[in-house]
């Protein structure tokens, strides 16, 4: 099942609150000038589970219920749609959203326990603990027969750019970008941390019931770190690119689940790290 989500990145009112026009001094050529300049924003989110201690983590405005869910999700909590009762801005605070979990999902909250704030940056970090994933604990079942031509990866790039309607104007945002396999963009979202963009997509994902991602090709705008492989293992995405390096960790995680790691995908080349097998020769 595809996911039913807009291919877009935002609405209007999303990429307004997303972006924040502010004055600045330029210097060039030993002359300064006043101008203007267009920042992403990056604000606190509130994720308030019942039964647990608030979540604070640093994000872009946008698609924030899709971003609880896909951080429940990523970390365990929560497995599908089902296991969420209601996920809802607050109606009176604007950057809080609120959670009622079923049981067996809440029996699983100390999966997300934090002591400091998370911050765009950095899911691990906060942690009281870290735990890697497992074969057959947290990772959904991956097509390895599946194949897709390496030619179709090159142009990911710049379809991706294409599609980053607030990094166009702030240069200031990190993406993850979901395809399907030789054919087209499903869905783009953007955010100041690259944890939060992954989050916003595969929420989106979760929410619409369309998980695992089993036939499609998920697309990063920068490094390849072990926990954004993480998110994308628990997703069941078979194949994960990335402009930049992939980490050592990172690969580790690629070989141990065979998902196809794909990194330095620009310029018309790139390195396969893990799970050559599925690209086509």
């Amino acid at each position: 099942m595809s996911p039913s989500f807009d291919e877009s990145p935002a609405g209007d009112s999303e990429q307004a609150a997303a972006r924040e026009r502010i004055g600045i001094a330029t210097y060039r050529d030993g002359v300064w000038q006043d101008a203007e300049d267009t920042l992403a924003v990056e604000r606190a989110l509130e994720i308030h589970v019942a039964g647990a201690e608030p979540l604070i983590t640093m994000r872009t405005p946008g698609h924030d219920r899709e971003l609880a869910a896909g951080l429940l999700h990523g970390e365990g909590v929560v497995r599908s749609a089902d296991d969420i009762v209601y996920l809802r801005h607050s109606a009176d605070e604007p950057d809080v959203i609120r959670v009622m979990l079923k049981p067996e999902a809440r029996e699983r909250l100390d999966r997300i326990e934090r002591n400091t704030l998370a911050t765009s940056a950095c899911g691990v970090c906060g942690k009281p603990s870290f735990r890697a994933p497992r074969s057959g604990r947290s990772a959904r079942a991956i097509d390895h027969d599946w194949r897709v031509d390496p030619a179709w990866l090159l142009a990911l790039p710049g379809r991706m750019r294409a599609a980053q309607a607030v990094f166009e104007s702030t240069g200031g945002l990190h993406a993850a970008a979901l395809f399907e396999a030789g054919g087209d963009l499903v869905a783009l979202r953007e955010d100041v941390g690259r944890h939060n963009a992954l989050d916003k997509l595969i929420g989106r994902a979760l929410l619409d019931g369309a998980l695992p991602l089993s036939r499609h090709v998920l697309m990063l705008s920068g490094r390849a770190s072990f926990e954004l492989m993480q998110k994308a293992t628990a997703a069941g995405i078979p194949v994960v690119c990335a402009i930049s390096a992939p980490s050592s960790f990172a690969v580790d995680l690629g070989r141990q689940f065979s998902t196809t790691l794909v990194g330095f995908l620009r310029d018309g080349r790139f390195n396969c790290y893990s799970g050559a097998a599925r690209l086509r020769a």
